[in-house]
C-alpha cells in the first residue's frame, strides 16, 4: 500500500470508512464536489449528497484486499464488496482518484482488478500527455 500518511492513502482509507461504515455524512465528506463515480448502474459525475443517498440506499461494503498505487493522484484497489441482499463477498477493484483537497474525485469499481489497473493506467497517461 501506499505510505500511510500519503494524502493518496488517506483519502481512500477515509472513504472506505465512511462507505463501510454506512456512514452518509462521512461518506459525503470523503469526496470531491462532484464526484465521478462508475459502476454496473452506470457512470458519470454526482454531488457529495448522492453519493451519501447511494451508499445510505445500497447498504455496500466494500472490504479492502489490495492496494496498487499507480501514481501520485490514482490507486486502485481490489475489494471484497457485500451488499445485504447478497451477503456472500464478491471480488472487485475501484479505480481512485484523489484531488487536491484530500477527497475522492473518482471512484471507478470495475468487475476485477486487471481492468481496473488497465484503466488506471489509461488515466495516468492521459493526464501525463494534458
Amino acid at each position: 500500500m501506499d505510505s500511510p500518511d500519503s494524502p493518496l492513502a488517506a483519502a481512500v482509507d477515509e472513504w472506505h470508512a465512511g462507505v463501510n461504515g454506512g456512514d452518509p455524512e462521512r461518506a459525503a465528506r470523503a469526496v470531491g464536489d462532484p464526484v465521478v463515480v462508475l459502476g454496473p448502474k452506470g457512470a458519470g459525475p454526482i454531488t457529495p449528497g448522492q453519493f451519501a443517498e447511494w451508499v445510505e440506499r445500497s447498504g455496500i461494503r466494500l472490504v479492502p484486499r489490495s492496494w496498487h498505487p499507480v501514481s501520485e493522484r490514482l490507486m486502485v484497489v481490489e475489494e471484497d464488496a457485500t451488499w445485504p441482499a447478497n451477503p456472500a463477498p464478491t471480488r472487485v477493484a475501484t479505480v481512485f482518484r484523489v484531488g487536491a483537497g484530500k477527497k475522492v474525485t473518482a471512484a471507478l469499481r470495475l468487475p476485477d482488478l486487471r481492468a481496473a489497473l488497465e484503466l488506471a493506467y489509461v488515466c495516468r497517461e492521459m493526464a501525463a500527455t494534458e
